[in-house]
């Protein structure tokens, strides 16, 4: 049975949430669900803003359906060919078989590649800069190469001040029967998610999210559509903002990050008391297990705080395995602009430090300090003054 959301008088929600997809991209875990969001407008000509995930396409029907009434449907555009907003397509032009395909040269070439039909007697080609009129609205098309797939463009509506935004502004969870970010708490139950889902998924691409928020800052945005999550009427400056921190690799607030790789647990106990000494000077700490929390999780507390300090024991003569995985990740997604310090154990041949530094190197703009702490085994008295010593440090930092 169809089950959409009215956002404005002629525009419509039908997307669906998926609560049962365990990871998404197979990578990220995603306990409280995704949602996937295509849009309806029921203009002269009526228009699909992309389609959704395959394991939600009877959903998209039913609510097509109730919609259209009878009514063809006239225009899919496509803004972005990951399949989880595009794994429907051709189903939609088997099913509307005169609707015509809005999408620029790049997206045509990876529908190409996904799907066997051919658009070529369909396809009304956008460009960047250009327009398209479905009646009373006038639509302009911006691209977005590399946020975060490189054919990506996204819509405006000049006539109601709408941005469709593809992924930017996205949010891991099912939106639970709300569409709008201001029908729920959205900093208390989804700023974590909105976090998590922007480091790991467009964490990278940081310079091309800010040539789209110069963009945007163009624009009179009333209303931002995006293709997971909630759409924004209210208050939109204050989530933009959270992008300008994350896109420029700037600390949304001073904290330190502990992230520790630990064994038999005298690693761990190593961080713990710096965790206790850095509490102690009023400094906010955020401490993970590499072995237990998913580095996504790692990485977005990464991109929030100011300072990290990575615990690692020596393994194989190198770094523990689950840290290496999670320092590879913050690599991979082009952490930059934080102060660092780094803690080793080992009992024979402690060597985690500095293979650990070489690998940070791999980022820009890191302050590594000086106040490596080395411990052999577990604490003893002499590696509490070396904490203390690296509390001082990063204090002084702040």
């Amino acid at each position: 049975m169809y089950c959409y959301r009215k956002i404005q008088d002629d525009l419509y929600w039908v997307g669906a949430n998926d609560r049962r997809l365990a990871l998404f991209e197979g990578v990220y875990a995603v306990p409280k669900g995704v949602s996937y969001n295509a849009y309806l407008l029921m203009d002269e000509k009526t228009v699909l803003f992309d389609t959704v995930d395959a394991a939600v396409s009877e959903r998209l029907f039913e609510n097509l359906e109730a919609i259209l009434d009878g009514r063809k449907l006239d225009y899919v555009l496509v803004q972005h060919m990951e399949p989880d907003h595009s794994a429907t397509l051709q189903q939609v032009i088997e099913h509307y078989p005169e609707v015509q395909v809005v999408c620029n040269a790049a997206i045509k070439k990876m529908i190409e590649q996904f799907f066997t039909c051919s658009i070529d007697d369909r396809w009304v080609e956008t460009k960047d800069g250009g327009t398209f009129c479905s009646g009373r609205h006038t639509f302009a098309f911006v691209k977005a190469p590399m946020v975060h797939w490189p054919e990506v463009q996204v819509t405006f509506d000049t006539t109601t001040g709408t941005l469709f935004s593809a992924d930017a502004f996205g949010v891991f969870g099912a939106i639970n029967g709300a569409i709008f970010a201001d029908e729920v708490d959205f900093d208390h139950d989804y700023m974590d998610e909105a976090r998590r889902y922007y480091c790991n998924i467009v964490g990278k691409y940081g310079v091309q999210v800010q040539n789209l928020l110069k963009k945007a800052a163009t624009l009179d945005i009333k209303m931002v559509c995006p293709l997971h999550g909630f759409v924004w009427r209210e208050n939109i400056g204050h989530f933009i903002d959270k992008y300008l921190h994350w896109s420029s690799y700037t600390p949304e607030e001073k904290g330190v990050v502990i992230a520790y790789g630990s064994i038999y647990g005298g690693t761990e106990n190593a961080a713990e008391i710096l965790s206790v000494m850095l509490r102690e000077k009023g400094i906010k700490t955020e401490m993970f297990d590499v072995s237990m929390t998913p580095a996504s999780e790692i990485v977005a507390a990464a991109f929030r705080y100011s300072h990290l300090v990575f615990a690692s024991a020596t393994y194989n003569n190198g770094i523990f395995v689950k840290m290496e995985d999670l320092l590879n990740d913050l690599v991979a997604h082009a952490l930059q602009n934080r102060t660092v310090a780094l803690m080793e154990n080992g009992t024979w041949a402690p060597t985690a430090a500095g293979h650990m530094a070489k690998k940070l190197a791999e980022c820009k703009n890191i302050n590594l300090l000086d106040n490596v702490v080395t411990i052999r085994s577990s604490v003893k008295p002499e590696q509490r003054e070396a904490i203390a010593a690296m509390a001082d440090a990063i204090a002084a930092t702040m």
